[in-house]
């Protein structure tokens, strides 16, 4: 396969394998009022001993939530009756990442949304194939959305997926759209229709809440328990992203909150704000990740 060799596209496929057995097990868990970091935690340990390891914190995103909402060290929030509970998780083996999500419903009136966004997806995948233009994805995706009544959200896009990246730059946009980039033989994309109610806004703007975080680059820090948290981070998540809740125990609890704060501060790790819909209506996603072969695509999750 072109950009992979046999290793790699068996670390490949074996990430993706993961990954979906871990969505398939993780739908059958999830309910009404159960803690959301008992979801997390499971998705999470799913995915180590099946063999891989997260590329990012399990996302639980509830109703107008869109994205990266992880819980916290601690959390006590629970999935709310009734709700749009959205799982994205990812997986890496050996950097090689894929990354997929479903919409568990708990309200019957939202089921036809959420099979939209499967919708959506279904003829992204039939359609991708190596030169096809990232503009035309965007429209048959925001058309497929929109002929069921319903609207995508404009900035939340898929993405490309990289070594040790989730988003390895290119864009695949949900919504019609200019571009000049065609998807080419040998890429990996996450393909991701975000759907909502017509009379959304159709956007999704940044929360005050961080519950994601990445490592950006190594700086000195005079305190010497952030010192150790930054080298851990750097070391075990390279690029990847990952939740607060990863570092537990590494220091005495007593330092954590001050360390931690002071490598925020010193801007050597970026957070993600948590991605809420602009006029609070509910979103629902569905995703997976593909391989462009030479005549179209190999789902891997």
């Amino acid at each position: 396969m072109k950009g992979f060799d046999e290793e790699a596209l068996k670390k490949l496929q074996q990430s993706g394998r993961i990954l979906r057995e871990t969505r398939e097990e993780v739908k059958g868990l999830v309910r009404e009022n159960m803690p959301i970091i008992e979801v997390c935690e499971k998705a999470e340990a799913l995915i180590r001993k099946k063999g891989g390891k997260p590329a990012f914190p399990c996302n639980v995103s509830i109703n107008e939530i869109a994205a990266h909402y992880t819980s916290p060290p601690g959390d006590t929030r629970r999935i709310p009756e009734n709700s749009l509970v959205k799982v994205d998780i990812g997986a890496h083996v050996d950097g090689y990442v894929t990354d997929t999500a479903v919409t568990i419903c708990f309200n019957h009136e939202l089921r036809d949304m959420v099979n939209t966004a499967e919708q959506a997806l279904k003829k992204a995948i039939e359609a991708i194939r190596p030169e096809t233009p990232t503009s035309k994805l965007g429209a048959l995706i925001e058309q497929t959305i929109k002929s069921h009544g319903y609207k995508p959200i404009s900035n939340l896009t898929g993405h490309k997926i990289g070594r040790y990246l989730v988003h390895a730059g290119a864009s695949l946009p949900n919504v019609a759209h200019f571009s000049l980039s065609k998807v080419k033989a040998g890429e990996v994309y996450a393909i991701e229709p975000f759907v909502t109610f017509q009379n959304a806004a159709g956007k999704v703007e940044n929360s005050p809440e961080v519950t994601i975080f990445r490592f950006v680059k190594q700086k000195s820090l005079e305190n010497p328990y952030a010192k150790k948290l930054l080298e851990h981070m750097e070391e075990n998540f390279r690029t990847l992203p990952f939740a607060e809740r990863w570092l537990k125990g590494l220091i005495p609890q007593k330092h954590f909150k001050g360390a931690f704060q002071e490598i925020l501060a010193s801007k050597a790790v970026m957070g993600y704000p948590v991605f809420i819909e602009a006029s609070g209506k509910p979103v629902a996603q569905a995703e997976h990740t593909v391989l462009i072969t030479e005549d179209g695509c190999l789902v891997l999750t």
